[in-house]
C-alpha cells in the first residue's frame, strides 16, 4: 500500500471506453505539501494543462491542430486554486492519520535517462533533457554538472506527472551550447535509492563528415571512366584492324 506521509494527492480517474478493446484514462491530479502545489489534468499520461501557481495562471499545453480551434478549459486556474485550498485544509488530517498507521511506505526507485532535445551541432544552442520515471513517492532531487562542475543556471524542472501504475515522471532540462569534449551529467536522488544517487553522463561527440567515402567514390568513378575510355579505344582499334 502506497502512503503519502508528507504530501496529499488527489487523483480522479475516468476510464473512457470506445470499444471492448480500447480504454482511455483521463486524470485530474492535485497535490500539495508545505512547499509544493500542483494541479494537472491529462489523458492517457499526456498533459492537457497545468496551473503555474507562482505566476498565478493556467498553462494549456495541447498542441495546435491545423484548421481547428484549440480546446480550452474555462476557469482552469480557479478550479486548480480551489483544489489546492482543499488539499492544504486536509493536509494536517492526512499527516496525523498516516502517522498512526503501522504500514511501511512502498518505495519505487527512478529510472533515469539523459538525451539532447535536437540534433547536436557544435556551437548551436541545444537543450539536454534528464528524465526520471517510475519513482514513488513523488519527491526527487535532480542536479547537473558540466565537466565535473555543478551547474545552477539555465535549468528548469517540470512538475511531477502521474503514471497509470501510480508512479511518477519528472523532467529537468539544461540549455547548453555544444563544444567538442564537454561532458555533462545529471544526478537523480530519491529515497528509494538509499543514499546511492543515479548519475547519467552525456558527452559532446559530434561525428564530423568523413573524407573516406568521398575519396573511395572519387577513385571508383575515375577507374570507371578510365575503363570506358580504354574499352572504347580498343573497340575502335579492333575495327580499324579489320
Amino acid at each position: 500500500i502506497k502512503m503519502k506521509l508528507y504530501i496529499t494527492i488527489l487523483i480522479l480517474t475516468a476510464v473512457l471506453s470506445t470499444s471492448a478493446e480500447f480504454e482511455h484514462e483521463a486524470f485530474l491530479y492535485a497535490a500539495c505539501s508545505d512547499v509544493e502545489e500542483e494541479f494537472y489534468i491529462g489523458y492517457d499520461e499526456e498533459e492537457f494543462g497545468h496551473v503555474d501557481f507562482k505566476q498565478k495562471r493556467a498553462v494549456e499545453t495541447l498542441p495546435d491542430f491545423e484548421g481547428q480551434k484549440n480546446i480550452t478549459f474555462p476557469r482552469f486556474y480557479e478550479i486548480g486554486s480551489d483544489a489546492i485550498v482543499g488539499c492544504k485544509r486536509d493536509l494536517p488530517i492526512f499527516i496525523q492519520t498516516f502517522k498512526s498507521l503501522p504500514l511501511e511506505m512502498d518505495l519505487d526507485a527512478p529510472q533515469t535517462s539523459i538525451y539532447p532535445k535536437d540534433d547536436v551541432e557544435l556551437g548551436v544552442q541545444n537543450t539536454l533533457i534528464c528524465h526520471a520515471t517510475g519513482f514513488y513517492p513523488p519527491s526527487v532531487n535532480i542536479s547537473w554538472t558540466k565537466n565535473n562542475v555543478i551547474v545552477t543556471e539555465d535549468i528548469s524542472l517540470s512538475q511531477y506527472r502521474p503514471r497509470t501504475d501510480d508512479t511518477f515522471n519528472i523532467f529537468s532540462t539544461l540549455k547548453f551550447t555544444p563544444a567538442e569534449g564537454d561532458i555533462y551529467s545529471c544526478t537523480v536522488n530519491h529515497k528509494a535509492l538509499q543514499g546511492q544517487p543515479q548519475t547519467k553522463i552525456w558527452d559532446v561527440d559530434v561525428a564530423l563528415p568523413s573524407v573516406g567515402p568521398a575519396v573511395f567514390c572519387g577513385v571508383g568513378l575515375t577507374l570507371g571512366l578510365l575503363g570506358v575510355i580504354l574499352g572504347t579505344f580498343f573497340l575502335i582499334k579492333g575495327h580499324n584492324c579489320h
